[in-house]
């Protein structure tokens, strides 16, 4: 390990970690980044790679592929002078300052640490999925709904909690009809999301029932829906699965040493990106559970890295 200290160590290499870098790097402060490598199952750059066409990030009128949009934020880190790791921070020591930040190939000290990395959805890897992810099946609704591949088509959403409420209400808008698949006979959901559900016309519950299987060569074309209580199979007929049952925050790494919330998401100062460490800042979907969109992720990475600013100068 060497002595020198890190002014700014960046985990995490999505829109929040990126934006992070580049407002950091064009500070003079020569900001490290680990971005990852395939961790939570994601590949640099995070979710938005999982995801093809891009079409509500501001910039790009025709749209634009989750890959390339995240190949250009990192190319505009490195420009600023960046470095980057491609390795997965295992462990890091909040305990005291300078912060000590542990990958898989080295150690690294850090007067301040910003944590961008990301929360992932959670998926069902029903028989099919492997084959249609992305080609009819998608964890984010509000990010892919609106794509050609779903207009007028019966779209199908599984899950019972105020986000799959939420996912079911915003597809309306371009299946033909939604189908709501819940494991109960009712719904998690505040009563206020699901009353808006069950009064709109557009949507059909399928109560307690699980998606077994997602039916397609190239696209999906059906979803094969068990009912739990007599065990028959009925095959929709879909052009969309999206499935609206979580995201787990990546944050096992922290061992507990930041406040985090009953469901595993960092605790951050309201209008900030501080968390209950001094020094330690977190951006990005790690932090949001409520909007999770890129934009909304790079606007707290900015936040993040002129926050880290004003704290190395205040402590120097």
């Amino acid at each position: 390990m060497s002595d020198e200290i890190e002014k700014v160590v960046i985990i995490g290499s999505g829109p929040a970690g990126h934006t992070a870098a580049v407002y950091a790097a064009r500070a003079n402060l020569n900001p490290l980044m680990f971005e990852g490598f395939m961790a939570g199952g994601v590949a640099a750059g995070g979710q938005l790679t999982t995801t093809t066409e891009v079409e509500n990030y501001p910039g790009f009128p025709e749209g634009v592929d989750g890959t390339e949009l995240m190949d250009r934020m990192r190319k505009q880190s490195t420009r600023f002078g960046t470095r980057i790791h491609t390795e997965t921070v295992e462990s890091i020591d909040l305990s005291k300052r300078p912060f000590r930040v542990k990958s898989t190939d080295r150690e690294v000290l850090a007067e301040t640490v910003i944590i961008t990395t990301g929360a992932t959805a959670k998926r069902l890897f029903i028989k099919g999925e492997d084959r249609l992810w992305q080609a009819g099946i998608s964890a984010c609704a509000v990010c892919d709904g609106a794509l050609p591949i779903y207009r007028q088509k019966v779209l199908v959403v599984v899950g019972g909690g105020d986000t799959a409420v939420e996912e079911a209400t915003h597809l309306t808008k371009f299946g033909s009809k939604v189908v709501v698949v819940h494991r109960r006979h009712e719904l998690r959901a505040s009563k206020i999301m699901q009353k808006r559900l069950l009064d709109n016309p557009k949507i059909e519950m399928m109560w307690d029932s699980a998606v077994e299987e997602a039916l397609g060569d190239k696209a999906l074309t059906a979803v094969r829906v068990k009912n739990l209580k007599t065990g028959a199979m009925t095959d929709v007929p879909a052009g969309g699965l999206f499935y609206a049952i979580g995201h787990v925050p990546n944050t096992s790494f922290l061992a507990g040493q930041l406040s985090l919330d009953e469901t595993g998401y960092i605790v951050t100062r309201p209008g900030t990106t501080q968390t209950s460490v001094e020094g330690c800042f977190a951006a990005g979907d790690v932090q949001d559970k409520q909007w999770r969109q890129a934009v909304t992720a790079a606007g707290t990475g900015c936040m993040a890295a002129l926050e880290a600013e004003r704290f190395i100068h205040e402590h120097h």
